[in-house]
């Protein structure tokens, strides 16, 4: 089928598409000319311009123009808003537990943990189940484990305690932020530091200095603030003597 043949009056009225696109979307919505395309019918072409507004890349606006016959001027027949290819493809879509990150959980939220979760082992006995168990061995773990009263169900793994050391040492309660480096010493000397328990215990510990930025945080060995225990100062304060004159206590009151 041959292709319509392209009016020369209607394709040269590009001013008159343009203002046509710009009543419609505003002056500061109608961008460059891309195209005038013939359409089928005669003396009837569509002139596009690039969408400049917020939200709508890879839109286009399509302005119709149409010449009468024997008209020596067209007119304008219909102006939109269409997408162009590219508009209407939705991003990749991420899983639920790729998109999640740190601190995402917010009050009133809840983030299952996987029954084969590799951060995590039984707790009473950790090679007793592998990290791929099924799930029906995942249950009957936790339901002998609170009958008998042992304790938690499952307890940090080894690579569970591994992801955390490695998480918190790069993060801001290592050695390596700006207050560490401005110091006077390490946490690791200082009074108001508390070890975890357990391997953790060995680097970490937390901060009671009600003072520092880390207070109630979990701090390595190596990090440190300005608010360390060593830091004395040189002069205690005085103690002001007792008043001369009693000024504030009351012996007896007028209705006595």
């Amino acid at each position: 089928m041959p292709r319509p043949k392209l009016d020369a009056a209607t394709a040269e009225a590009v001013d008159l598409a343009r203002d046509a696109a710009v009543v419609s979307g505003g002056d500061d919505a109608v961008g460059r000319h891309l195209d005038a395309v013939a359409e089928d019918g005669d003396r009837i072409v569509t002139h596009t311009f690039e969408c400049l507004l917020p939200g709508y890349a890879d839109w286009h606006w399509a302005v119709t123009l149409v010449r009468a016959s024997r008209a020596k001027l067209p007119t304008v027949n219909e102006v939109v808003l269409l997408p162009s290819a590219g508009a209407l493809l939705a991003p990749d879509w991420v899983p639920w537990e790729d998109r999640i990150g740190a601190g995402d959980i917010a009050p009133g939220m809840l983030m299952a943990t996987p029954d084969n979760d590799p951060r995590l082992e039984p707790g009473f006995a950790a090679t007793d189940l592998p990290a791929d168990a099924d799930d029906a061995d995942w249950v009957q773990l936790r339901s002998t484990v609170a009958e008998l009263g042992l304790g938690r169900a499952r307890v940090l793994s080894h690579e569970g305690r591994d992801l955390a050391a490695e998480r918190w040492l790069a993060g801001p309660p290592g050695p390596k932020d700006e207050a560490s480096h401005e110091a006077p010493a390490h946490c690791g000397t200082c009074g108001y530091f508390v070890a975890l328990r357990g391997s953790l215990g060995v680097l970490f510990g937390a901060c009671t200095n009600e003072y520092s930025p880390s207070d109630g945080r979990v701090v390595s060995l190596e990090h440190g603030c300005g608010g360390h225990s060593d830091v004395v100062a040189e002069h205690r304060a005085k103690e002001l003597p007792a008043p001369v004159f009693d000024t504030i206590g009351v012996d007896s009151t007028l209705f006595d």
